[in-house]
């Protein structure tokens, strides 16, 4: 009975786990690299190639996913996939120079572009679209969940046991997904697969490699100005040619023709511009609480904690909402209420009550994990099966170019705001991310008017939310005699 009726779901959680467990593995390095840093004998600023061989690698390798699942079947990728992702982290343990981290690394990242597109796939093959809201609410908790999560458990790990167990503790989370997966999930496979646009796959992965690093540089404060727009201009221009390749290419890696689907495009360019804001949150908050309010990091991190009780909160709630409200009007209104909750942040002092700021973060946790949870679901409520690893690889790459410009994105706007005030070089105050976080959710507001264009009824048969029927008009009775 249980095994019947939950099954879907049970996939949902054995592809939500994949993913909170990359997304936990990649925030505890960033509070692990000191230490490792020590370890190495090196600096903790060179130590951050290693996060970065990890973005770049997923950056490249997950637009050919859709392609690879179709081709050896979905289960069997997904498999291979948590498999070595498990070995590079266990790798990642038994570094003892940043030579072999980078490459372990790199093996990470191949195995995370596989994992969690095709986990994504799967899910979507294996769910109604009237189950396709709640199964999408557990995949939104890991990617809200993890960069909050992750550095209180790494700075835990780190002190009291060591940085190497990090990644050693992805081992048995590892070979549970494998004997699950093995157990619960078919292996779809398609009967016909097209050729391999090897063209598609180098542009794509030069442009994406590209942009990923120059913005990931912006964060970094050695990060050369020359050498981070010289990327971002090959990125650009590398990825103008990728397009061009794709327009004219019989079977594209990347498929252009999902745009003329309303509901998958909207998700496209709203959602990237709302995840690019959003995305601010995890650099620009701890170091708020901590920088500028001067917190301990263990304080901070209870602090924000609170935007992962509210994702958690929102798991429960995201059907009947989407069903009430229908999706353009969460989009908007919703949209409304996550930049709100990114301006209010920006008048937070010292003095705020600590009840206050955390009531407010619970309260921007839920309604940023209901906007995420309404992106992932419309995305796919009109695309056809013969669609879905495109539609997958597709959608799955653009989140993860906006989620490294968001973090790339709340760096620039700080260091904007010090050198405006003329203190260039100078240690962050109050002030300066106060006026951060007003800029960046001004900006967010812009995300709401990629959704205006919806139909009401917009993505309706997965929402659940009634269609609108225009009636005929009715024919008007003669006038009756003595009116």
């Amino acid at each position: 009975m249980f095994s019947r009726v939950s099954r879907p779901m049970v996939i949902a959680l054995i592809v939500a786990c994949a993913l909170f467990m990359e997304n936990l593995d990649g925030t505890i390095i960033t509070t692990a690299l000191p230490a490792m840093a020590e370890s190495f004998g090196d600096s903790a600023v060179h130590l951050s190639l290693g996060v970065t061989a990890y973005m770049i690698s997923l950056a490249v390798f997950i637009p050919v996913s859709g392609w690879v699942a179709d081709r050896w079947g979905s289960r069997t990728v997904f498999r291979t996939a948590i498999a070595v992702f498990t070995i590079g982290s266990i790798l990642c343990g038994f570094c003892d120079n940043l030579a072999e981290l980078a490459l372990a690394r790199i093996l990470q990242g191949i195995g995370g572009a596989m994992m969690v597109p095709v986990g994504r796939l799967i899910m979507l093959r294996s769910v109604e679209k009237t189950e396709l809201v709640r199964a999408m609410a557990y995949l939104t908790v890991p990617a809200v969940m993890g960069p909050v999560v992750g550095p209180p458990v790494g700075g835990f790990i780190t002190t009291y046991l060591s940085w190497r167990w990090v990644f050693f503790l992805n081992l048995p989370i590892g070979i549970l997904g494998i004997v699950l997966v093995s157990l619960m999930i078919e292996n779809h496979r398609e009967e016909r697969t097209p050729p391999l646009d090897w063209v598609g796959l180098l542009l794509t992965g030069a442009a994406l490699g590209s942009l990923v690093y120059g913005f990931d540089l912006i964060g970094n404060p050695t990060g050369h100005g020359t050498v981070i727009v010289s990327l971002i201009a090959v990125g650009i221009g590398v990825g103008g040619l990728a397009v061009w390749h794709a327009l004219r290419h019989p079977y594209p890696l990347i498929d252009l023709s999902l745009l003329r689907v309303p509901t998958f495009a909207a998700t496209i360019t709203g959602g990237s511009v709302f995840r690019l804001s959003s995305g601010v949150v995890p650099l620009l908050l701890p170091l708020m609480l901590q920088v500028g309010f001067g917190m301990t990091a263990f304080g901070s991190g209870l602090l924000t904690f609170a935007a992962a009780l509210g994702s958690l909160a929102m798991k429960a709630a995201a059907g009947w909402v989407l069903m009430r409200f229908g999706f353009r009007l969460v989009f908007i209104g919703n949209g409304l209420i996550c930049s709100v909750s990114l301006l209010v942040c920006g008048f937070f002092t010292a003095s705020t009550p600590v009840t206050l700021i955390f009531a407010l973060l619970l309260v921007g946790g839920f309604f940023r994990s209901l906007q995420y949870t309404s992106l992932n679901t419309m995305a796919y409520a009109d695309i056809t099966p013969p669609q879905m690893s495109a539609a997958s690889s597709f959608s799955s790459m653009m989140q993860q170019l906006s989620n490294g410009m968001g973090v790339a994105l709340g760096a620039l706007v700080l260091q904007l705001v010090v050198i405006e005030r003329g203190a260039a070089g100078a240690t962050p105050v109050t002030a300066d991310f106060q006026t951060a976080f007003i800029a960046v959710g001004i900006f967010s507001l812009s995300s709401i008017l990629f959704f205006l264009r919806l139909a009401p009824d917009a993505g309706a048969e997965v929402s659940g939310h009634p269609a609108l029927v225009v009636r005929p008009a009715e024919p008007k009775r003669a006038a009756a005699s003595g009116d």
